[in-house]
Formats: C-alpha cells, structure tokens, sequence
C-alpha cells in the first residue's frame, strides 16, 4: 500500500510535467506525444480516481496541493477529451474535490471552479464516436453556466429521449449534486426500448445507492421508476433494510416502523410489481426464519404503513384492485382483513372476527371463495394483518361466556397453520380448558403464580416452542395484564415462565407489540400498560 502511494506522487510529477508542456505548446509534435500518451494517462486518472474517492476534500488538498491545476490542463485538452473514457474518469476526479458542506470562503470558491470545470465537460461530451453531437442536439454552448446547462438538458430529455444510455453513464458521479437531481428524475421517468436509450445498470446502482444513503432526494414517482426499471436496485433496498432491522434494537415496533417508513418502501409497494417482489423477500425471510414472531410483526408493521400510503394516494379508493396485491387469496377475505379495527366500534368486533374465522376456516379446510396455494397462503395473509388475531385472546379472557369455537380455531391456526385438522382440533380443547380455568382464577380472591404455572402445564406439548405451548403462554401473559388480581404475581409467573432467552425474547416481543397495539388502537387501561412498560423494562435489562 506504501508503495503504491509512492508510485502515485512519481506518476503524480511526471504527468503534470507532461501537461504543462502540452499546454504550452500546440505544435505538431506536442500533440503527436500527447496522442502517444492517451492509454497511459487514462490509466494515471483512473489510479488518481481510485486514490481520490478514499479520502474527503480537504485531504485531497493536503495530498496533492496542485490536483486543480492537473485537472484542468486535462479537463482543457481535446483529445484527453476525446479519448476512450479520460472525460468520464476526469468527472469523477473532480466529484471527489467537491465539498459538500463548504465551511469557508475557500471552499466555496473551489466548489464554483468544479462547478464552472464541469459545465466545460459537459458541454464537450463525446457519446459514441461523436464529439459534442449530443450537446448541439440538445441546444446549449459551451459558455452556458453549469445549473443552466443542466435544467436545459433536463428539458431536452424529456421530450427526447435519444442517447440517454450514453448521458446516464456520465451522469454517475454527478449524482449525489443538488443541481442534478432534476436531471436524474428525467432520466428515471422517461422510456425507450433502443438500445441508445436504454439507462446504463451503473446509473441506476449509483442512483439507488445514494437514495438508500440519503445523499439524493427524489419524487416518490422517480423512486418507483428505479424500482420497477431495475430489479436489483430494489432488492438491494430490501436488504438494506433488514440489515437496519438487524443491527438495531430487537422488539421495538416503534423502532421498526421508523425504519420502515424511512426506507420509502411502503409508499412505493403502492405499485403492485413493487410490493409483489417486497412482499417475496418477506416470504423468504418468513420460511427462512420458520416463522420467526419478529418476521411476522415486522411483516404486520410493514403492512400497516402500507395500508396507509395506500389510502393516502389513492384518497380512500384503491387504484389497484387488491386482488392484484394478494392473488392467491380469497378477495372477500382480504376486503375484511383491510379494514382497521380503529374504523369498526368496539362493540362489533367480536363480530368481525367470527366472520374472519369463517372465511379463513372455508378458505383452509374447504378450499372454496377463490383460494388457491393451500393453508400457507391464507396463513401468509392473515398474518399481514395479525393484529386481528392478538384481539381475539383479550376478546377471549374479558368474556364470562363460553369461548366461540371460531375463535378458538381462529387462535390454533395462527399458531399453527401447519398443523391438520385433528391437531388443531387438540390445540382448541387444549386453549378451551385453560380459558376455563383462567376464568375460574379470575373470580378468585387469591392468585398464585405457582397456579398459573400449573395452568401453563395444561398442554401435552413438552416442547417449549411447540404452536400450542407459545399459545398458552400468550393467554396467561394477556390474563396477567388484564386480571385485577394479575399485577402482583406478574413478575413471579414471567421468571417461572420465562425458561430460555428465547422465550425471555418471546416475552419482550409480546408485551412490546401489545404496547404497540394498545397505543394505535387508542385502547387505554392505565393500570395494564404501566405493568407492560414496566416489565418490559426489567426484561430488556436482563438480556
């Protein structure tokens, strides 16, 4: 590495010694050396460029004092210019002296030489074998100041769309400036199937790049322009926001939906093709995982935050039909799976979940309503909106009646969707019973955390991750938030229950989630979300 930064202050001298002759003199000599040299001066511009993007502006001035000057001599010389891609590399160069944040007059003054460097550039481009054809098409000069310059090749390629392969290509180092943004939504917005207007794979992995960075920001319209022309680009943006979800906080819905409305991938699945493929990429992630609780409530966030761009673009009425989001479902069901329970009265929403239940329950074991793809898909969907099923346990517990049986298998297929009939049907009995005696306790003077703990042994499973155990314990967490006489023993049946880190985190996620819930459904019970937030905090501490 020292000597390769050796090498490059030698080459460093030679060429600049090389430039000043040629910039003295324009005799034929001089320009028969230069054309000598063409190969291997690219090939100094494109190490400078390697060296340059590894270090800030101010750096770069301390390295190389003069690199304006050798810039320039080259930026000024037509056949360095005209050369292979010496043009393309010089613009690189020049980005890299860019101050972003200028923070004296100095750097302000070097930003407008760039500037003016760049708009010479640009108006003595050279696309194919064609010197300044393109600029000349377009109708500008080569005085034409820099911002100037590129509004009027911004309106150009609106209405033509000629060559814009050759201009994206270009335009790579340039877009993370203020003034390209209009020229970069030009350039993402219009179409053309010849192969001279077709964008550059560079211009849309350097555009998407920065989007994800936050060093660019576009129209929602340019975004989904990217996304729907470049499937890599928004398979990348996917996976820059696991990686967030990853490294960040784990159960933390609020959290989450921060990042996932800051990815801008809720808005832009507005377009079917879009949340098609996010919705994919979850669907991996979800099998990937075998089902893993914090896949699925980021996939219930994730939807939520859709849900509402979807509303808020189409003004209440959907401009897709939501068969063209879900295909293999089951439209009424998703009709009534997309409504928000914020919108139905309390009062109804025992209702609306037997109905959910029987149209999930058709659609599982009697395949009719249109469903095709098997329990998966319709389990896939009712998860989307999960927050249907965390009702139906607190609907359960504050009712004295006898426990509905669409209810019942509401519960034992969100739990299990992979289980057959005869195992769901045990899982109910098994969920039924333990209701029974939650109810009992509930009426009780005295609560034990030993006797809810008994209680959690009701299951046959000996498989603390078994569907019907995870069950279980969400009922008794449910009953302890909600029960009078649940706030004392609270901490005692957590420590009891909590066997694992995995369901110490399984416990976290739920009581997170239930916050969460509570908070943007309006649902207030003081008394139950102090204990929520204060066993959430003692549980993070532990872990």
């Amino acid at each position: 590495m020292a000597q390769d930064s050796v090498d490059l202050s030698c080459d460093y001298q030679f060429w600049m010694q090389k430039l000043s002759v040629w910039d003295q003199a324009s005799t034929l000599e001089t320009q028969q050396d230069t054309c000598l040299h063409l190969a291997q001066f690219q090939e100094f511009l494109r190490k400078m460029y390697e060296a340059l993007k590894e270090m800030d502006s101010n750096t770069v001035i301390e390295r190389f004092p003069t690199i304006g000057q050798l810039l320039a001599k080259a930026c000024w010389n037509p056949f360095i210019l005209a050369y292979d891609e010496s043009q393309k590399i010089l613009i690189w160069c020049l980005c890299c002296l860019i101050n972003k944040e200028p923070q004296n007059s100095g750097q302000s003054k070097l930003n407008s030489w760039i500037q003016g460097v760049l708009s010479h550039i640009l108006s003595a481009l050279r696309f194919d074998k064609e010197v300044a054809l393109f600029t000349q098409g377009l109708g500008y000069a080569p005085i034409d100041y820099y911002p100037g310059l590129l509004k009027n090749v911004t309106k150009r390629v609106n209405g033509n769309i000629s060559r814009v392969a050759s201009l994206s290509r270009v335009c790579v180092p340039l877009i993370t400036l203020t003034d390209v943004d209009p020229l970069v939504e030009a350039l993402l917005i219009c179409h053309g199937r010849e192969p001279q207007e077709i964008l550059q794979p560079e211009f849309f992995e350097a555009v998407n790049e920065a989007i994800l960075l936050k060093k660019i920001s576009l129209p929602m319209s340019a975004v989904v322009c990217l996304w729907l022309r470049h499937l890599p680009s928004l398979e990348k943006a996917m996976l820059h926001l696991f990686e967030k979800l990853i490294s960040s906080e784990r159960n933390c819905l609020r959290r989450i939906e921060c990042f996932i409305k800051d990815s801008l991938l809720p808005q832009a699945a507005c377009h079917p093709a879009i949340f098609r493929v996010v919705d994919e990429m979850f669907r991996c992630a979800l099998l990937e995982t075998d089902g893993a609780l914090e896949i699925i409530a980021t996939i219930q966030v994730f939807t939520q935050c859709f849900v509402e761009a979807l509303e808020k673009e189409s003004k209440q009425q959907l401009r897709f039909a939501l068969k063209t989001y879900f295909p293999y479902t089951s439209p009424s069901l998703g009709m009534v799976l997309l409504q928000d329970p914020q919108d139905i009265p309390r009062g109804h929403w025992l209702q609306t979940l037997k109905h959910i239940s029987e149209l999930l329950r058709e659609a599982v074991e009697d395949q009719t309503h249109g469903s095709r793809g098997g329990p998966f898909e319709s389990w896939f969907l009712f998860i989307h909106f999960g927050g249907w099923a965390e009702m139906v346990a607190e609907q359960l517990l504050m009712s004295a009646a006898e426990p509905p049986t669409a209810l019942l298998w509401l519960l034992a297929f969100y739990y299990g969707p992979r289980d057959g009939r005869q195992q769901r049907a045990q899982t109910m009995v098994q969920v039924k019973a333990v209701l029974g005696h939650l109810l009992a306790m509930s009426r009780s003077s005295s609560l034990s955390a030993q006797d809810l703990q008994t209680v959690a042994g009701q299951g046959t499973d000996t498989d603390l991750r078994a569907p019907a155990q995870q069950l279980i314990r969400h009922l008794l967490l449910n009953f302890l938030l909600w029960a009078p006489g649940g706030h004392t023993i609270a901490w005692d049946v957590i420590t009891l229950m909590a066997h694992t880190a995995e369901i110490t985190h399984e416990i976290i996620g739920f009581l997170d989630q239930t916050l969460y819930r509570w908070n943007r459904l309006g649902i207030e019970s003081p008394r139950s979300e102090k204990l929520a937030r204060e066993l959430l905090k003692e549980l993070r501490t532990q872990v």
